[in-house]
């Protein structure tokens, strides 16, 4: 057993060694996409489903509270956390609208939807894209493996930061470690260094 975590963690290090050095350009835009928003009164609106719900209201509470330095609270809405709206947008239309409809009731122009997938197939958050879309809202994506149709459903405003992995643990580790890297790089460019 001993030897099986000692695996788990070789496999993990390795995943995100593999994935920093293709990473590390996206994030810094990806960063300077939503310093942009920010400095522009937008506000960044997340959302994913299963783990990657979890990571999304993760990045929006390290927002809206603070990451590792105090600081003002930073706009953001994390759309899988009313689940009121969510089951009656589901129960009354679709649970494919459950964030689209959020989106475009909430969303403006200039702001940003920062989404999580490690497949890029479903449908909600196909959804979510073409109605920040629609809003004129540009989209960051979170992906694994090829991207799915999420990668297929970007335009040139958007941006993926592809976690070129197959097994979704891996996924979402280099996923969380990629979000933790936007929060630092959002406060050392609006707030200076800790």
């Amino acid at each position: 057993m001993d030897q099986r975590v000692i695996t788990l963690f070789h496999e993990s290090i390795e995943a995100k060694m593999h994935a920093g050095e293709h990473l590390a350009p996206l994030i810094a835009t990806a960063s300077q996409m939503i310093v942009n928003a920010l400095l522009n009164e937008r506000k960044i609106l997340t959302c994913g489903n299963g783990i990657s719900a979890a990571q999304a209201q993760i990045f929006t509470a390290s927002l809206i509270n603070r990451f590792e330095q105090e600081r003002p609270g930073l706009p953001a809405l994390n759309l899988g956390a009313d689940f009121t709206s969510q089951t009656a947008i589901a129960s009354d239309y679709s649970y494919n609208d459950i964030f689209a409809k959020q989106i475009r009731a909430l969303g403006q122009a200039g702001d940003l939807l920062l989404l999580l997938t490690s497949t890029g197939t479903a449908s909600n958050l196909l959804q979510a894209i073409s109605a920040a879309h629609d809003k004129n809202m540009s989209v960051i994506a979170l992906t694994g493996r090829d991207g799915g149709n999420v990668a297929a459903l970007l335009d040139s405003h958007d941006l993926e930061l592809r976690a070129p992995l197959l097994v979704k643990a891996r996924i979402h580790e280099v996923h969380l470690l990629s979000l933790f890297c936007l929060c630092d790089l959002i406060d050392q460019q609006l707030f200076g260094g800790y």
